[in-house]
């Protein structure tokens, strides 16, 4: 018999939106093979769930919650495929639902958060996998992610449609609504990252050498290039770091001089964004 690798069963699981252990045994009983493995996953209804697997979830709910502590905070994505879904009640309900379970357990990874118990001995896997056939569209646990810091603040965006976690380095009730002010901050310009030690290097690399050719393009000397992409480099962190980015509510403000008239020494430890789409 072939050994079942946990990839394997990511991939059936990925497929099919069956739950992880429905997959592990489907392969077993399967001997590996993806198709057989289907055909038993078929047999015990599974089949609207593949039917389904190649339509476009992009419709849905996200939600962001933090711990009464404001410690910890968790974001999660309930895909639908239409708008129609992602507006029920019920469908709303189920999202904050598995949301309290992340709270509560706050799992390291979204496959961790699928496999955590939901109700009556099924796991969260097993309910999503439930309502493809209930509610006769590909619904997906699509996205996950959690944030820790000394306070945690978070904002829900545009109807359900996207949410922001943010962490502050000092912890006390009057600093709440300064983080919800950088968490819309967040909702609206969409920053790469904290600052410009947070943006990856490829990303930077990639910059300096647009930044050198725009300069060659407008017909700069070679030997300025470097020092003008340089230029445009402070510009692009400025436009895509949140602590530089100018501050939504104060014009000429940047994120970091908001905080820091908060109160001296306040800046922000991360942050997590999810939206739809």
């Amino acid at each position: 018999m072939s050994a079942i690798s946990a990839t394997d069963v990511k991939k059936l699981r990925d497929i099919t939106g069956a739950g992880m252990m429905d997959c592990k045994k489907a392969l077993t009983e399967a001997d590996g093979d993806f198709d057989k493995a289907i055909e038993v996953l078929r047999k015990q209804g599974q089949k609207l769930s593949i039917k389904r697997a190649d339509r476009e979830a992009t419709e849905g709910v996200v939600i962001a919650k933090v711990s009464d502590d404001g410690k910890r905070g968790v974001i999660v994505k309930l895909s639908s495929e239409t708008d129609f879904v992602a507006k029920n009640e019920d469908f709303i309900a189920l999202t904050k639902a598995f949301a309290d379970i992340a709270l509560d357990h706050f799992p390291a990874s979204l496959e961790d958060l699928l496999g955590l118990t939901y109700k009556n001995g099924i796991t969260i896997q097993d309910k999503v996998t439930e309502q493809v056939g209930v509610i006769g569209e590909k619904i997906e646990l699509a996205d996950y992610a959690r944030l820790e810091a000394p306070l945690v603040t978070s904002y829900i965006h545009m109807g359900n449609k996207a949410a922001v976690l943010v962490g502050l380095n000092q912890a006390n009730d009057a600093l709440i609504e300064a983080g919800r002010d950088v968490a819309m901050q967040v909702a609206a310009m969409k920053p790469l990252a904290v600052d410009k030690d947070g943006v990856d290097a490829s990303i930077v690399e990639k910059e300096i050498e647009i930044g050198k050719e725009q300069a060659r393009q407008e017909g700069k000397p070679e030997d300025m290039l470097e020092k003008i992409a340089l230029g445009k480099l402070g510009k692009f962190y400025k436009e895509n770091t949140l602590l530089h980015q100018e501050f939504v509510k104060e014009a000429k403000t940047s994120v970091a001089q908001y905080l820091e008239r908060v109160s001296p020494g306040l800046t922000v430890t991360d942050f997590k964004h999810i939206q739809l789409g």
